[in-house]
C-alpha cells in the first residue's frame, strides 16, 4: 500500500512564473504559413488540371485558393471554443445550486430509469411486482454483499436478520397493491441502513 495521504493527492502548488525574455511570434508567421500552404495547393491543383486536359489562368487559380484558405482561417477564428473534455468539472464561479432539469446528463437518466416504472406501476400492481421489486431486490443484495458477504440466496438466514422482517417480507411476498411514496420511502431508508 502507499502511504500517499489525500491531502497529497489535493493539493496544488503553483508554477512558478518563466524566467527571462520570451521569443515573441512574429507576426509574419502566420501569413508565410498561409502563403506556403497556397503555393503548394496551386501547384497540385495546376498539375492535376493539366493532368486531365483542363487549362485554368494561373491568377484565377491563385486567387480562388487564397479565399478558400482565407475563409477556413476566418471560420476557424470564429468557431466556438471546444466543449471541456469528459468527466471533468469546469469551474464557472459560484453556483446558484439549481438543477438543470432541461440538460441531458447521468442523473436524469438514472432518475428516469426509476421514475417511469415507479409511474407505470401506480395503477397496476402487477407492474410494480415485475419491473419495480426485482430492482429493490437486486439493491438489497448487493448492499449486503457488499457490506456482509451474503446475499438472500447464499445465505437466507443471514440475510433475513440482515435486512429485518419488514422488508424481508417486502421482498419476498409481492404486495397485493402498489406501495404509497411514503412506504417506499421507509423501505429506502431500511435499505439505506443496511
Amino acid at each position: 500500500m502507499s502511504s500517499t495521504s489525500i491531502d497529497d493527492l489535493l493539493a496544488f502548488e503553483e508554477e512558478s512564473a518563466p524566467v527571462g525574455p520570451q521569443p515573441r511570434d512574429s507576426r509574419w508567421r502566420p501569413v508565410l504559413r498561409l502563403l506556403a500552404w497556397a503555393a503548394a495547393l496551386v501547384a497540385v491543383l495546376l498539375v492535376g488540371l493539366r493532368a486531365v486536359g483542363l487549362q485554368v489562368s494561373l491568377p484565377v487559380l491563385v486567387a480562388g485558393v487564397l479565399a478558400v484558405l482565407a475563409v477556413r482561417r476566418v471560420t476557424a477564428l470564429l468557431a466556438p471554443p471546444p466543449p471541456p473534455p469528459g468527466g471533468g468539472r469546469v469551474g464557472a464561479g459560484e453556483e446558484d445550486g439549481s438543477y438543470n432539469w432541461g440538460a441531458r446528463d447521468a442523473l436524469r437518466s438514472a432518475i428516469n430509469r426509476w421514475e417511469w416504472p415507479l409511474d407505470w406501476s401506480s395503477t397496476r400492481p402487477e407492474r410494480f411486482t415485475g419491473t419495480v421489486l426485482p430492482r429493490i431486490g437486486e439493491l438489497a443484495d448487493e448492499r449486503m454483499r457488499l457490506k456482509h458477504g451474503v446475499t438472500r440466496e447464499s445465505d437466507p438466514a443471514r440475510a433475513r436478520v440482515l435486512l429485518g422482517d419488514r422488508l424481508w417480507t417486502f421482498l419476498e411476498t409481492p404486495p397485493r397493491r402498489t406501495p404509497s411514496p411514503r412506504d417506499l420511502a421507509v423501505i429506502v431508508a431500511e435499505l439505506e441502513s443496511i
